[in-house]
């Protein structure tokens, strides 16, 4: 319940679901229609690249949220999902700190949309602790102070002479549990929320806990969404299309019902589907529809490029000050990303069941509350008929923001009145991901004959990375001139340079492209971080001392130079080449988190060998040091896997390659051997952790093979065929 939110007293009973909406960002967004230009809306896509999104989901009642148990042990019913980042157990200390309960008492699993527990925003952005850092806190406080109130009417006593430890309300001789307590209770009294406890006082919060999802996973739980069975469930599979930008026409399914298992052909106006009794015949039966489809486009990889170049599409002037630079006036760096699929592991799918006027959906989604609009839109019911319950996720990284299979499976289980199970292929998998856009740079800068940067300029080109995605309104992108997805680590950070600009391009391309972890992060930090590098040396300036000067003096610069001295310290940064090895930095600041990265390089039978990284971030408060180090880890990797070696490319009008393998990932065998994170706390609640450290990686080892090589490596996937 936050400060605004407070209510007097109120009885609920233990059953009643109170869901409120919220304005929130979007919503701030989208009341000023198009009153929002120039530098107002470059002031809002300012604060779009570094802030993060606010919880957008009921904080009035803490009985939707948590579930007392008869063994005395606290459930949380989260609406964010657990991807693989620890967020459950970062909830769970942060729960059990403000319910005075052990940690070993608390238990937290995904809030089905039955129990009203659903978040607007969905799980993304890196915001799933930082979110609800203040709502939940206050939600435990609250259903702490609730159970207090009713113990002190059990036990006939004075509420201030009560006292609480790991679940059980004393005073003096008496004592009752909270399960006892809640046996005992058909109707609650909300109060208004108490103070909470101040940060130093918590019990866990800020103490390197083991997972608490850690057990079923090593054991192999059914806990994913491809482990999702019902009694007799039949299987499914869809047709899609190998060609871009192919449109479903018509189908004839004659020949696919009289394979063997098939229990029936589903044809709509927008997909075809077969329903079998086992997995494999649906997918062999497949293959007998006959599909039309119309408007594939004929593309190769060099029309992409082409396309892809900035100058084409729309512009957006998103940040600027002082004067332009010519365009040959000082250094003019060009760069370019690929195409980046997501390349989860568990590919996309769904178990749906339709009974009647009801539904029920089970699946892997970042998008709990979007999944049930859409079910309950397509197969017209009552929002409140379609129960989503969300499962741990087998990868996530903005693919499950994007669920209208969960649509398609719905359909066909009410077609034939029975539970359907259907997913991706690999290879569908591959060619219908909602990819990383590719993108173009061309960085320029300026430097004094006595060193000082006088001018810098970021031009970048970009697909829809948040435009037109499930999450953000088709209005958005008209209201504030740019996607802030594409935008995010497109900022210049350096405001002290007299003369900056940067200037967004949107091109809209012929496939689907979108979020895809950090969004335009990786790919902008590359740019402009390998352009500072570049100037710094060939201005013969210390690269630390240059990147200080051209930082300002506001909190969040501040704490920018913090992890730069942080990460040069712990890595002891140097600009000689040690037994071969040279060092590169590199920082960036993404959702108001900023990080900094040393790593540390050299060459090995004419191939890039990263040897150790060494991270410095400023996440604030560290709910859990060991999950937060985790994500530093996992970031890096994963960064380093997309900056060397990932690549999607358009052959014959068809995105390839479409397996594992020929799909270039990292191995074990190219991991640093040492990944050294400092975690710093420049501000006093928790900031957002899984996206910002995916930021400085590729231009941290593009930085140490510029030393290494004296060439400047402008092209993802990184390789020294271009040195």
């Amino acid at each position: 319940m936050t400060e605004k939110g407070k209510k007097e007293r109120k009885k609920v009973s233990r059953r009643k679901f109170l869901v409120r909406g919220g304005l929130g960002t979007v919503g701030v967004l989208a009341v000023g229609t198009y009153v929002f230009r120039n530098s107002i809306r470059r002031s809002l896509l300012s604060m779009a690249g570094s802030m993060e999104l606010a919880y957008m989901g009921d904080t009035s009642d803490p009985i939707i949220w948590f579930e007392i148990t008869e063994d005395n042990k606290v459930v949380l019913y989260s609406p964010k999902v657990e991807m693989g980042q620890g967020t459950f157990t970062g909830l769970a200390q942060i729960a059990a700190d403000e319910l005075n309960i052990s940690f070993i008492q608390m238990q937290v699993v995904h809030a089905p949309t039955a129990t009203g527990n659903i978040d607007g925003m969905s799980t993304g952005g890196s915001t799933s602790v930082s979110g609800l850092w203040q709502p939940l806190r206050e939600l435990a406080a609250t259903m702490r102070e609730m159970i207090k109130l009713r113990a002190a009417e059990l036990l006939e006593v004075d509420a201030s002479t009560l006292t609480i430890q790991e679940g059980t309300v004393s005073a003096g001789d008496k004592s009752i549990t909270y399960a006892e307590v809640a046996g005992r209770t058909t109707e609650w009294v909300i109060p208004e929320t108490p103070d909470l406890k101040e940060v130093g006082q918590y019990q866990f919060v800020g103490k390197p806990l083991p997972r608490i999802d850690l057990a079923d996973k090593v054991y192999g739980a059914p806990i994913f969404g491809m482990d999702a069975v019902m009694p007799d469930m039949l299987y499914a599979a869809v047709c899609r299309p190998e060609r871009i930008g192919s449109k479903f026409v018509r189908a004839d399914g004659s020949e696919a019902e009289t394979m063997p298992g098939v229990v029936r052909v589903v044809i709509e106006n927008d997909f075809a589907g077969v329903i079998a009794r086992s997995m494999i015949e649906s997918e062999d039966a497949k293959g007998k529809i006959k599909v039309n489809w119309e408007g594939s486009v004929d593309l190769q990889q060099e029309d992409l490029e082409e396309m892809m170049t900035v100058g084409n599409g729309k512009h957006t002037l998103i940040q600027k000050k002082g004067s332009a630079l010519a365009d040959d006036d000082g250094l003019t760096l060009e760069f370019r990303t690929p195409i980046g699929a997501h390349a989860q592991l568990e590919p996309n799918g769904v178990l749906a069941y339709v009974e009647g006027d009801k539904a029920t959906v089970i699946l892997s989604t970042q998008v709990i509350g979007i999944t049930r609009k859409e079910v309950a839109k397509r197969l017209d019911l009552e929002l409140e008929a379609v129960n989503v319950i969300p499962t741990y996720l087998g990868g996530g990284f903005g693919r499950r923001l994007h669920t209208p299979h969960a649509v398609q499976a719905a359909v066909m289980s009410r077609a034939v009145g029975k539970p359907i199970k259907y997913y991706f292929s690999r290879q569908e998998e591959f060619q219908h991901d909602m990819f990383r856009p590719p993108t173009h740079h061309i960085v320029r800068g300026k430097v004094s004959e006595t060193g000082q940067l006088q001018g810098f300029e970021h031009h970048f080109v970009s697909g829809d990375v948040a435009n037109n995605s499930a999450l953000m309104p088709k209005v958005l992108p008209g209201i504030i001139g740019a996607d802030i997805g594409a935008v995010r680590g497109g900022m210049i950070q350096y405001t002290e340079i007299p003369n900056y600009r940067a200037v967004y391009w949107h091109v809209d391309l012929p496939f689907a492209t979108s979020w895809w972890r950090s969004l335009g992060l990786l790919a902008n930090t590359f740019a402009i971080e390998s352009t500072i590098d570049e100037l710094a040396l060939q201005a013969k300036r210390d690269v630390i001392e240059f990147r200080m000067e051209n930082l300002g003096e506001d909190p969040m610069s501040m704490r920018l130079k913090s992890v730069i001295n942080a990460v040069a310290n712990k890595a002891g940064y140097t600009e000689e080449i040690k037994n071969g090895r040279a060092m590169g930095l590199a920082s960036s600041i993404d959702a108001g988190t900023p990080c900094a990265q040393v790593a540390e390089v050299s060459i090995e039978d004419g191939e890039i060998k990263v040897h150790k990284v060494t991270v410095a971030m400023d996440p604030g408060i560290a709910v859990n040091p060991d999950q937060v180090r985790a994500q530093c880890e996992g970031c890096v990797i994963m960064g380093m896997s997309a900056s060397m070696f990932e690549e999607m490319k358009v052959v014959d009008g068809s995105l390839q390659p479409i397996i594992y393998g020929p799909y270039r990932m990292a191995l074990m065998k190219h991991a640093p051997k040492e990944i050294d994170v400092v975690l710093l706390q420049g501000i006093d609640k928790p900031g957002p952790v899984g996206e910002p450290p995916l930021g400085p990686i590729a231009a941290a080892i593009g930085n140490a093979v510029r030393r290494l090589t004296g060439k400047r490596l402008t092209r993802m996937p990184l390789n020294l065929s271009q040195a």
